[in-house]
């Protein structure tokens, strides 16, 4: 499955195959002027990042102009018109998780920062004391090699979480590859270093023994997001485990001052009924069936608006701008916002909201049908009926709907400590390293580990979901 970081990269959906995943039989109808990003090595238990980016133009030779001098796409003042934050995530940690390594990532999110006036890194150049952001790069597993198509996530994760959440914290874990075992343990790391929002942008196609990882993500002081992919129905894991936010798209059009024109299901937003996850109780009066539905939220995904984003490690020859889309976008900004929410909630005397008990799910569903969660109702992500269409109240494809002026107030509403529960996580997270972490700003130094489940093929494919390469 390919998960979407469209600098208009996307997470398209794979199998398990005998020598490796498959690819997605269909792309998003995104246009001609959209690309996905190189997925680097690709094969049994390895995850892929939802990204695609927008194409310019084309050089003599034909090449994809894929940069430009200049940033293009929805900017920050726009995001921030759009979502009305009260807050700017100030006390609250932001951890991304990626794979690989972006060696240029603070002098990349200060130009972004410098660009949008917003506050750099502490430390740096230019960077004012009582107003910087607090960034700190992890590499518990070891120092490990550069991607550019991991690079580029990389950059669109931090920079656009920094973005709506400005204040927040930013920890950058570093899985030394995209094994599901070196994410997993670069997640562990997050929730023991103070993390209280843990964005993920990467996933594979559904497998047997997926649910052996889920309680990498019960935590009882954060929780995690995910992008659900960039290849339609059906999505695919972690998004599918239950105590996540799964964050599919949308193509949100809206002025230059950020009021909202239109929004539509975008093609690429992954979704539909897992094959093999439980359906948790915040799902009862949504999801009829007996399996755990994807998404639960939605955020822009069309590369065609895109985000700018800022990335100097060389991709096809070229950096400097992008403008980059997919699902991948949207797991880092919802993880802002849950941070502004937590920064609201932490004010009032509440706890944070966490994976534990479906904390966070619990909350947010009781928001359906409410004018912070704009429902979506029109678009399709595949062919499959009405899993694959979008409607009135929750669906398949986009959830409850994307978030509105009024999301981070509303999510300070109470949490129940101890929800009933009908999906319960399989196996332990235990997890091992042979290095201690390093840190390119404030140290961290601790060591992450993690344990590997290999993964099966999927035999069969929930009801009423369209077969795709994946069963």
């Amino acid at each position: 499955m390919r998960f979407v970081l469209f600098i208009a990269i996307s997470f398209g959906l794979v199998g398990v195959a005998t020598l490796g995943f498959s690819r997605a039989t269909a792309t998003p109808a995104t246009g001609a002027g959209v690309e996905e990003v190189d997925q680097g090595l690709q094969g049994p238990g390895l995850a892929r990042h939802p990204l695609f980016i927008k194409i310019h133009g084309r050089d003599s030779r034909g090449n994809p102009l894929v940069t430009s001098t200049t940033p293009h796409g929805y900017n920050p003042a726009q995001i921030g018109a759009y979502l009305g934050l009260t807050g700017d995530g100030s006390g609250q940690t932001i951890a991304i998780v990626d794979a690989y390594d972006d060696p240029n990532i603070i002098p990349d999110l200060n130009t972004f920062s410098s660009t949008f006036g917003l506050p750099l890194v502490c430390g740096t150049t230019g960077a004012n004391a009582s107003s910087c952001v607090n960034f700190t790069k992890a590499t518990p597993q070891g120092t490990t090699s550069t991607n550019s198509g991991w690079a580029l996530e990389i950059s669109l994760d931090v920079e656009w979480a920094h973005a709506v959440a400005p204040k927040a914290n930013i920890l950058l874990v570093e899985a030394a590859s995209n094994s599901f075992s070196n994410l997993m343990g670069a997640i562990d790391y997050a929730a023991s270093h103070g993390a209280a929002v843990i964005s993920n942008s990467y996933g594979a196609g559904e497998f047997s023994g997926e649910a052996t990882y889920d309680s990498h993500c019960v935590l009882s002081s954060a929780v995690c997001t995910f992008s659900t992919g960039d290849s339609g129905n059906p999505g695919g894991y972690p998004a599918y485990n239950p105590y996540v936010v799964a964050v599919g798209g949308t193509t949100l059009n809206l002025t230059s001052s950020g009021a909202v024109t239109g929004e539509s299901a975008w093609s690429g937003s992954g979704g539909g009924v897992s094959q093999y996850e439980t359906r948790p109780s915040y799902q009862t009066s949504v999801n009829s069936y007996a399996r755990r539905g994807i998404p639960d939220v939605s955020y822009d995904a069309d590369p065609n608006t895109g985000f700018p984003v800022y990335d100097s490690v060389t991709y096809q020859g070229q950096s400097g701008w992008f403008q980059v889309g997919g699902t991948s976008a949207g797991a880092p900004q919802w993880a802002a916002i849950i941070a502004v929410a937590d920064q609201l909630r932490v004010a009032s005397s509440q706890p944070r909201l966490t994976g534990a008990s479906f904390a966070a799910n619990t909350v947010i569903y009781t928001l359906q049908g409410t004018s912070v969660l704009a429902d979506i109702t029109s678009g399709s992500n595949g062919s499959c009926g009405a899993v694959c269409t979008a409607g009135a109240g929750y669906d398949f494809v986009t959830g409850l709907g994307s978030p509105r002026m009024g999301i981070d107030s509303a999510l300070t509403g109470s949490v129940s400590s101890s929800p009933t529960a009908t999906a319960t996580p399989s196996g332990s997270s235990t997890a091992t390293a042979t290095s201690s972490a390093t840190a390119t700003s404030t140290p961290v130094g601790r060591t992450a580990t993690a344990t590997n489940t290999p993964l099966a093929t999927p035999t069969s494919c929930p009801p009423g979901q369209h077969k795709r390469g994946v069963c």
